[in-house]
C-alpha cells in the first residue's frame, strides 16, 4: 500500500518539480504544434471560430519558436510549421473555415509528399543503382 507521506508516489509531486513540469509543456506543446499540420483540424479550429479569439491568435504567434532549430527537430511534421506560418495571416485564418480551402489545403499537402517520395525514388535508383553500399544506407519507402 503506497503511503501518503511518500513524495515520490505523490501527484504533486510531477507538476512542484520544474523539470517535469517543463517536460509536460514541451510534449503539450509538441503535441499542439504537431496537430497544425492536419488541415482537417485546422479547419474544425476555424469552424468554431477558435482561430478568430485574440488570445488563441497569440498563442499561436508564441508557437512560432518552434521554427527555431533546437526545437524545430522534434518536428515530426514539417507541414505542422508552414501552416503555423499561414495562421499569423488573417486571411488565411478567415479562408480556412471554407471546406473547398481545406480540401485545397490538403491536396497541396497529399502534392508535395506524392512528389517528395517520387523525386527520392528517382535520385535513389539514378545515382545509386550501381553502389550498393550507398543504396543499402538509403530507406525503402
Amino acid at each position: 500500500m503506497m503511503e501518503a507521506s511518500d513524495p515520490a508516489q505523490s501527484p504533486q509531486a510531477t507538476t512542484e518539480d520544474p523539470r517535469a513540469a517543463n517536460r509536460d509543456k514541451f510534449e503539450l506543446e509538441l503535441e499542439f504544434v504537431q496537430s497544425l499540420a492536419n488541415p482537417y483540424y485546422l479547419h474544425s479550429l476555424a469552424q468554431q471560430n477558435i482561430l478568430d479569439q485574440p488570445a488563441f491568435i497569440n498563442y499561436l504567434e508564441y508557437l512560432t519558436y518552434w521554427k527555431e532549430k533546437d526545437y524545430a527537430r522534434f518536428i515530426h511534421y514539417p507541414h505542422a510549421l508552414h501552416h503555423l506560418d499561414l495562421l499569423q495571416h488573417a486571411q488565411f485564418r478567415s479562408e480556412m473555415k471554407k471546406d473547398e480551402w481545406r480540401e485545397y489545403l490538403n491536396q497541396k499537402q497529399y502534392d508535395h509528399w506524392r512528389t517528395w517520395y517520387e523525386t527520392q525514388e528517382f535520385i535513389r535508383d539514378t545515382f545509386f543503382d550501381n553502389d550498393l553500399s550507398c543504396q543499402a544506407r538509403l530507406p525503402r519507402y
